[in-house]
């Protein structure tokens, strides 16, 4: 009896799909559970969690705290305490401070009002005594904090131009101001401010040793008139804290200028240029 002829198998040449293709499925699902472990919440996942096992019957994970004392627990507080028609409410702008300016640019306490602290009302008031008429001639401006208090002088009646030696009429209105800032213990800062007009000497390379060097000049004279050098600070900004445009000659003289900044507290800091009247 003739053998039945052997079929010969057909062998597939695709069999190769089959494990790229789990190996590919493999590889996505892996790829988004790493994308879905880098950007999973904490805080959500954990509630999540103590609510799944409570729901489940399970133990909690975490142990709950045991009460000693007659006390409110401390989540019982919070929400009590926690005003969430507050959260949603407009935030209001000081008075003296313009609403378009960022939040991140309106300093602390620096709202131009009265000085509440009798002392350092009393303070300004001497001031303004004292140098009365160069107030009156705008030489001078003196202005009010609730813990500050600034006296500004224009540097055109302290110093020659591009030069940081007081003149002797300046010594003059510094004594005088020194006289009235020697019988209080309130800090000092002296600043020293100039346009934005370039200097290059071989003393002054550029406008901050010139400011610096005439706030220094200042302190010097305070100083030698009793002022308790402890109680000093200066600094110098060069043309970059101006109070006026620098585009015209009135200007640049106003930003040419020594402040004298009473600090009703060590711990207040000098109010920036933008934020008084």
């Amino acid at each position: 009896m003739a053998r039945k002829p052997k079929h010969e198998e057909h062998v597939n040449h695709e069999a190769w799909a089959i494990p790229y293709g789990d190996l590919i499925t493999l590889l996505l699902a892996f790829f988004v559970v790493m994308y879905a472990i880098s950007s999973v919440n904490e805080g959500k996942m954990r509630v999540l969690s103590e609510a799944m096992v409570v729901a489940f019957g399970g133990p909690p994970r975490a142990m709950n705290p045991i009460d000693v004392g007659d006390f409110t627990p401390r989540r019982a507080v919070r929400e009590e305490n926690l005003d969430l028609m507050s959260l949603t409410r407009p935030i209001p702008h000081p008075a003296g401070i313009q609403a378009d300016l960022p939040m991140s640019r309106l300093p602390p306490q620096r709202v131009t009002t009265p000085a509440q602290d009798p002392e350092l009302a009393r303070v300004g008031a001497e001031l303004e005594r004292k140098l009365a008429q160069l107030v009156e001639e705008g030489a001078v401006r003196i202005h009010h904090g609730k813990d500050w208090l600034e006296v500004e002088i224009r540097a055109d009646i302290l110093y020659p131009s591009g030069s940081a030696e007081l003149t002797s009429e300046a010594e003059r209105v510094i004594a005088e101001i020194g006289a009235v800032l020697v019988d209080f213990t309130y800090p000092l800062r002296i600043e020293g401010h100039t346009d934005n007009l370039p200097i290059a000497t071989e003393r002054y390379p550029s406008n901050w040793e010139l400011s610096a060097a005439r706030a220094a000049s200042v302190v010097h004279v305070l100083g030698g008139g009793g002022v308790a050098p402890e109680r000093m600070t200066l600094a110098g900004y060069g043309e970059f804290r101006p109070v006026a445009a620098n585009s015209d000659a009135d200007g640049r003289n106003r930003n040419r200028r020594v402040t004298i900044i009473v600090l009703g507290d060590s711990e207040v800091q000098p109010p920036p240029p933008g934020a008084r009247a």
